[in-house]
C-alpha cells in the first residue's frame, strides 16, 4: 500500500492541513479556522476530526497514514514534542502537544517550529532543492527562520535556534520589538518594520510631493506593498526606505552566511513578493558583507512554495523517519 502523510501548518488564525505521499506530492489540501476558546482545547480535536472528516470524503482509511507532522508557531521541544511561549495562542506555556494530538489520533506526531518547517519544505520541494546546508528567512509581518545544516535542522539547546528576526541590527535607539528586545531584525525588515520607517519618514517629510506621501495624505496609512511600489516607479522617498531595508537583511544575512556557509539562502514571506527591487539591493549589501568564499558559494533566492512550505515541511518530519 502506497503511504500519505498529513502535515499540519498550525497558526493563530487557520490551520493548514494537506494529505502528502512519500514523494512530496500534494494529494488533497484545505484548512480550518483555529479555535482559541476555552483556552484552546478543542484545537487538537479539531485536527483530530477534520484530518478523519477527509479520509472518508476520499474514500480511505486511517492506515494510510504514516504519521502526522506538525509546525507550530514559537519554540518547540522536538524530543518531547511540547509546545513553549503560545504568544499567538490560547494554551498555557509547555503545551504537550505532541501527547494531545497522539491520543486523538492514534498515529505517530512530530512537532516543529513553524518557521522550521518552511525551510524544511523549500529544502525538499521548493528553492532549496538539492541543498543540505540552507538558511530560509521568511519576511512576514515577523521576520522569521530556519537553520539545516546536513538536511537536518539545527534546533539549539531550549529550540530557539534560527531566531533569525531576532538578530539585533540597531544597536542604539532601536525601535521595541515583540520579542521585548529593542532593535531586532525584526523591526526593520519585516512588513510591520517597512511600515513604520516609511510612517516616520513621512511625518517628518510633510512637504515631500512624492507618490507614497500623496497615498499617506488620501489613506491616513500606507502599506508594505506601497513602498515597493512607489519606489519602482522612482520615489525617492521609498526608495530612501527600501535601500535601509535591504542594508539591515543584507548585512544579517551576510554574517549568518559567514557562520554556517550555506549552499543556499532562500527568502520567503509576503514581502519577498517585492522581487527584484529589494532582492538586488539585499545580494549587493551581502556581497560587500560577506567573507569572499562565502560570496563565492552561497547563493540567495526567492522561495517558491509560499503558503505550501509549511504543511510540507511538517510532512517531512513524518517522511524523514519513515
Amino acid at each position: 500500500m502506497k503511504k500519505w502523510v498529513a502535515g499540519v501548518d498550525l497558526g493563530g488564525t487557520s490551520i493548514k492541513i494537506a494529505f502528502i505521499d512519500t514523494l512530496g506530492t500534494i494529494i488533497s489540501k484545505w484548512q480550518i479556522p483555529t479555535d482559541n476558546r476555552e483556552k484552546g482545547k478543542n484545537i487538537t480535536i479539531d485536527i483530530a476530526r477534520t484530518i478523519e472528516e477527509k479520509l472518508t470524503e476520499l474514500g480511505q482509511s486511517k492506515e494510510i497514514l504514516e504519521g502526522i507532522g506538525m509546525g507550530a508557531p514559537g519554540p518547540v521541544d522536538y524530543v518531547n514534542g511540547i509546545l513553549y511561549n503560545t504568544v499567538n495562542l490560547a494554551w498555557e506555556d509547555h503545551y504537550p502537544l505532541r501527547d494531545k494530538l497522539e491520543k486523538e489520533l492514534s498515529l505517530p506526531v512530530y512537532i516543529e517550529n513553524d518557521a522550521n518547517c518552511a525551510a524544511l519544505g523549500e529544502m525538499w520541494k521548493g528553492a532549496g532543492a538539492g541543498a543540505k546546508d540552507l538558511v530560509c528567512v521568511t519576511l512576514g509581518t515577523g521576520v522569521g527562520g530556519g537553520i539545516i545544516t546536513n538536511g537536518e535542522i539545527v534546533q539549539g539547546v531550549s529550540g530557539s535556534a534560527g531566531e533569525i528576526g531576532h538578530i539585533t541590527s540597531v544597536s542604539r535607539n532601536g525601535a521595541p520589538c515583540n520579542c521585548g528586545k529593542k532593535g531586532c531584525l525584526e523591526t526593520v525588515a519585516s512588513a510591520t518594520g517597512i511600515v513604520r520607517l516609511a510612517t516616520e519618514k513621512l511625518e517628518k517629510e510633510r512637504d515631500n510631493e512624492g507618490k507614497l506621501m500623496k497615498i499617506f495624505k488620501a489613506n491616513g496609512k500606507i502599506a508594505a506593498k506601497d513602498v515597493f511600489d512607489c519606489g519602482r516607479e522612482g520615489d525617492e522617498l521609498s526608495l530612501e526606505v527600501v535601500e535601509e531595508v535591504a542594508y539591515h537583511l543584507g548585512l544579517a544575512l551576510a554574517n549568518l552566511g559567514n557562520t554556517l556557509n550555506p549552499e543556499k539562502i532562500v527568502i520567503g514571506g509576503g514581502v519577498s513578493k517585492a522581487g527584484n527591487i529589494l532582492l538586488d539591493r539585499v545580494q549587493a549589501y551581502f556581497n560587500e558583507f560577506a567573507f569572499s568564499r562565502v560570496k563565492e558559494s552561497t547563493t540567495i533566492s526567492i522561495a517558491t512554495l509560499e503558503n505550501d512550505a509549511g504543511i510540507l515541511g511538517a510532512g517531512w518530519l513524518v517522511v524523514n523517519r519513515m
